[in-house]
C-alpha cells in the first residue's frame, strides 16, 4: 500500500495544474456535464488513459495485438514496462504538444485583459495577432526538440508531435464553432460534449508523464492503476471543490499559474524526449509556480479589498 500511496501523491503533484485548468473549463459547463465529468469521466480516466493508453500505445509501436500486450502487461509486467519506457519519445511528442498548445493558446489570447506577469504576457497577446501563432511556435519547438534524438527516433518524435497538434486544433476548433452557434438547437449539448472531450484529452496529456513515471517506482500494473487512481480521484474532487468555491474568480492569478505550469510540464516533456527528466522536478516546478501566482492573487485580494 505505500507504494501505491507515493504513485498517489506523484499523480497529484503532476496534475495539481491541471485541476486548476479543469476548472475554468468546467465551471462554464452545465450540470449535467459536470456530474458526467466525475462519473464517466472518471472511468475514462482510470481504465482508458492510466491502463489501456499505454497498452495501445505498446501495441502500436510493437506491432503487437491488443490482446497480447494486455496478457503482457499481466502475466510479464518487466517486458510491458520495457516497451512502454522505449515509446517514451512518441509519448512526450505528444503529450509534450498538447500541453504546449494549450499554454500558448491562453498566453497568445487576442482578448486577453487580465495579465499577472505584465511585461510578458502584455508582449504575448501582441503576438497573439498573428494568425495560427501558436501552431507556428508550437511546431518550431518540435522540430528543435527531435533535432537532439538519433536518425532513428526523429521521425517517430515528429509524427506523435504533429499528431498532438491536429488533435489540439481540431478540438478546439470544433469547441469554437459551437460556442458561437448557441441558436442552434441541441449546440448547448454538443457544446458540453466537446468541453468533456477537451477536458479528458487534456487528462491523457497531463498523465502521460505520470504513467511512464509509476514504472520507476514498481513494475506491479496493479498497483501503478491503484496509485494513480487514488491520485486521480483526488484531483478531479479538488477541480469541483475549485469550481463550487469559485476560487478562480476570488484568487485572479491562479489560472495563469496553473497555464505556466503546464508550459513548463510541455517544456520538459520535450526534453525528456532526449535526456531523462526526473519527475520530482516536473511535480516540484508545477507546484512552486502555482503557489507564486496564489500568492500573487492574495496580495491583489488584499489590495482590492483596502481600497473599497
Amino acid at each position: 500500500m505505500m507504494t501505491a500511496f507515493i504513485l498517489a501523491l506523484m499523480e497529484l503533484s503532476l496534475s495539481f495544474d491541471n485541476a486548476v485548468v479543469n476548472a475554468t473549463v468546467l465551471k462554464n459547463m452545465s450540470a449535467v456535464w459536470q456530474r458526467r465529468f466525475l462519473t464517466w469521466g472518471m472511468v475514462i480516466a482510470v481504465f482508458g488513459v492510466r491502463f489501456l493508453l499505454p497498452v495501445l500505445i505498446v501495441a502500436v509501436v510493437s506491432g503487437q495485438s491488443l490482446q497480447a500486450v494486455t496478457l503482457l502487461a499481466v502475466r510479464d509486467p518487466e517486458e510491458y514496462s520495457r516497451h512502454v519506457q522505449a515509446a517514451h519519445v512518441q509519448i512526450s511528442a505528444f503529450g509534450g504538444m498538447y500541453l504546449l498548445l494549450v499554454f500558448l493558446s491562453f498566453f497568445f489570447a487576442k482578448n486577453k485583459s487580465l495579465h499577472w506577469l505584465v511585461w510578458v504576457e502584455h508582449r504575448l497577446a501582441q503576438l497573439g495577432k498573428l494568425e495560427s501563432i501558436e501552431v507556428a511556435t508550437a511546431l518550431g519547438a518540435l522540430l528543435f526538440a527531435q533535432q537532439f534524438l538519433p536518425p532513428g527516433q526523429k521521425q517517430a518524435a515528429l509524427l506523435a508531435g504533429v499528431v498532438g497538434v491536429i488533435l489540439f486544433v481540431v478540438v478546439k476548433s470544433v469547441s469554437g464553432l459551437f460556442e458561437h452557434s448557441e441558436a442552434v438547437e441541441g449546440t448547448a449539448h454538443k457544446a458540453g460534449m466537446v468541453a468533456f472531450l477537451y477536458l479528458e484529452i487534456l487528462d491523457l496529456s497531463f498523465s502521460l508523464d505520470g504513467v511512464i513515471g509509476a514504472f520507476a517506482i514498481t513494475r506491479d500494473v496493479v498497483l501503478i492503476l491503484l496509485g494513480l487512481t487514488i491520485g486521480a480521484m483526488f484531483v478531479r474532487s479538488l477541480t469541483v471543490f475549485l469550481v463550487r468555491r469559485r476560487m478562480l474568480e476570488e484568487y485572479l492569478y491562479l489560472e495563469h499559474g496553473a497555464h505556466y505550469a503546464i508550459g513548463a510540464l510541455a517544456v520538459l516533456m520535450l526534453a525528456d524526449m532526449s535526456l531523462h527528466v526526473p519527475e520530482w522536478i516536473t511535480g516540484l516546478t508545477g507546484f512552486v509556480l502555482i503557489l507564486l501566482s496564489l500568492w500573487s492573487s492574495i496580495r491583489a485580494k488584499k489590495q482590492r479589498d483596502a481600497a473599497v
